[in-house]
């Protein structure tokens, strides 16, 4: 489904149109074309940002559980293996 386009005036630097319409023309597209492309990939670069910090304190968040987790753990291992070795004795 196409999104619906909105009609906007926007001011740029005589240097950056020119590079947009070089860029149009190396696409074989529009200016609005060059331009939507290019907020298209910043929108997913953010979110790809965002995606990352996420992941890295969740990365963050698990190694403290682990950290927190594994004096227990192996207590419970020598606790076990302590009654192992009664059992067997």
């Amino acid at each position: 489904m196409e999104e619906k386009t909105a009609k906007v005036t926007i001011s740029l630097p005589r240097k950056l149109l020119n590079y947009a319409d070089e860029l149009a023309r190396e696409r074989a597209t529009t200016r609005s074309g060059v331009i939507a492309k290019l907020l298209e990939k910043e929108e997913q670069a953010r979110i790809q940002a965002l995606m990352e910090e996420g992941y890295r304190e969740l990365a963050e968040e698990n190694q403290r559980m682990a950290e927190e987790a594994f004096p227990l753990a192996s207590e419970m291992i020598r606790q076990r293996t302590r009654w192992d070795e009664r059992a067997d004795g």
